[in-house]
């Protein structure tokens, strides 16, 4: 493989659970540490890296709103979740010799910027990791669908979903053995067979506008700069 990157611009996409490590609950500083680490590495190769981060290590509102709170309240303080991890994360990488900007969808002056597509961009290309905060600031749309649409609109060249599994599998393989891994699926075969992947509203959009997307395993360390150099890590959904 080439130890020129394959990609100008990638979207990453962090889900907060990842931040937690083996802990129930936070964010664990050798995991955010070693993911800064990666991100600085890849990104001192040319790459240019717009992030975003879930919230679900903190607070989750789909799942109290199931309990009975307001879905548009727990969305809400969903969001604000997601700025803390942003900030945790922008913190890390700026500990490890990078340079980050916050950039939240909903108006939080005191600790992130507004989002601004053109600006996002602007830091972007002189040399800032861009972490993008709050989701798309509209309750009832997943992180998942913030770090589509982020992607398309900062003219990204992959969308990178950095789980705790090595790709997309037929079911479980926590729970099936016979499960296999997919190495290629379609936008279509994802929304056809509910596999989970990604919401449906991304995925429809990553589809619409011809963005990559690849699942990986972020827990193993190098996975990141391997997908840069070319290589065949986790399920692409192209």
């Amino acid at each position: 493989m080439s130890d020129q990157p394959k990609y100008r611009r990638i979207l990453l996409k962090l889900s907060g659970e990842a931040l937690m490590g083996d802990a129930d609950y936070g964010i664990d500083p050798k995991v955010i540490g070693r993911l800064a680490h990666e991100i600085i590495e890849v990104q001192r190769t040319g790459v240019q890296i717009g992030i975003v981060i879930g919230g679900g290590n903190i607070f989750r509102g789909a799942g109290l709103a199931a309990a009975g709170m307001d879905r548009v309240t727990g969305d809400h303080m969903g969001m604000l979740a997601t700025v803390m991890n942003a900030l945790a994360m922008a913190d890390a990488i700026e500990k490890s010799g990078g340079y980050a900007r916050v950039m939240s969808a909903i108006q939080i002056h005191d600790v992130a910027e507004d989002y601004i597509r053109r600006r996002a961009i602007r830091h972007i290309e002189k040399g800032r990791i861009v972490l993008f905060a709050a989701g798309t600031g509209n309750p009832f749309f997943t992180t998942d669908s913030a770090a589509a649409l982020r992607a398309v609109e900062i003219g990204a060249n992959l969308v990178l979903k950095a789980t705790k599994v090595d790709g997309v599998y037929t079911a479980d393989p926590a729970r099936h053995a016979d499960a296999t891994r997919y190495q290629q699926l379609t936008y279509d075969d994802v929304i056809q067979r509910n596999l989970q992947v990604m919401d449906t509203a991304a995925i429809a959009l990553c589809r619409d506008h011809g963005m990559p997307l690849r699942i990986y395993d972020m827990t193993v360390a190098g996975n990141l700069m391997r997908i840069m150099r070319g290589e065949s890590i986790g399920t692409l959904v192209s």
